[in-house]
């Protein structure tokens, strides 16, 4: 059993729970995933809610391999006006705020977000001490590099312990700087071969020694497409394989495109631990 608080709100669950991927950008992978207008916004943000989604995550920069980087102003106007729609539309869902950039997260927070999702990884002390100063979970990420710079950053002398190494001392770190609920994303295909996916995919139940919950973010990622060659587009069918294999290795957040087929999965899956 889990507990954040998020704001004086309680986000509680015993069954892993499922996040939504909503992008504010006009060059994510997936270009099924991007929001074009207000309307979109409402609309997709409403069937995630509807199909169970309990976080919806708001990203207005782009992170995939060799994405160029925006100002915080435009990433700002791009993330604000839609926290603001969507606290006031599904006040029920716990929304995150998908950015590195301390003054994005901020006014994130004071329009409606209640949860900070840091692919820095805490490379600023300032995030988690926003964090720890608005009393929201921080999700930390594994990341060497940025995403400019991450695919020639993949060099590792075992990839399960140098993951495992990082998170034991951004814990350390985030709890001296005051962070109450933290979360640990491992952060596959940031700065990490396919190869390098697979293995700390196989071995991801040893983060759990760690005793914080781990989100996991695979959806219609390269490591499914790639291998299967194929496009974004068409890998739903390898997510939900890979989604399987993350819960049976202690995935309790599911950070998805298709939040529907997660939910079903995470069901079926929860039916089949417990027999």
């Amino acid at each position: 059993m889990y507990s954040l608080n998020c704001k004086g709100r309680l986000l509680s669950w015993k069954d892993p729970i499922v996040m939504g991927v909503l992008n504010l950008t006009p060059d994510s992978f997936y270009p099924g995933s991007r929001i074009r207008s207000e309307e979109m916004l409402i609309s997709q943000a409403g069937k995630m809610v509807e199909d169970g989604a309990v976080i919806l995550d708001l990203g207005g920069l782009s992170s995939r391999p060799g994405a160029l980087e925006i100002s915080a102003e435009a990433e700002t106007e791009r993330v604000i006006p839609a926290i603001r729609l969507l606290s006031k539309q599904f006040p029920q869902a716990f929304i995150s705020v998908d950015s590195y950039r301390y003054k994005v997260a901020e006014v994130a927070l004071e329009m409606g977000a209640s949860i900070i999702n840091d692919i820095g990884a805490a490379a600023d002390e300032a995030m988690p001490e926003l964090a720890a100063a608005w009393r929201v979970p921080y999700i930390c990420m594994h990341m060497q590099g940025n995403p400019r710079t991450m695919q020639q950053m993949t060099v590792y002398e075992d990839i399960l312990s140098d993951v495992l190494d990082y998170f034991i001392k951004r814990k350390e770190e985030c709890f001296r700087l005051g962070v109450k609920d933290l979360i640990i994303d491992p952060g596959f295909g940031f700065a990490k071969t396919i190869d390098q996916n697979f293995r700390l995919l196989k071995q991801l139940k040893t983060l759990g020694m760690l005793e914080l919950p781990v989100l996991v973010g695979l959806s219609r990622k390269a490591t499914i497409y790639q291998t299967l060659n194929i496009k974004p587009e068409d890998a739903l069918n390898g997510t939900t394989v890979m989604h399987t294999l993350a819960l049976e290795q202690g995935a309790q957040i599911l950070r998805v495109h298709d939040v529907k087929e997660a939910v079903e999965t995470i069901r079926l899956w929860t039916s089949y631990a417990n027999a």
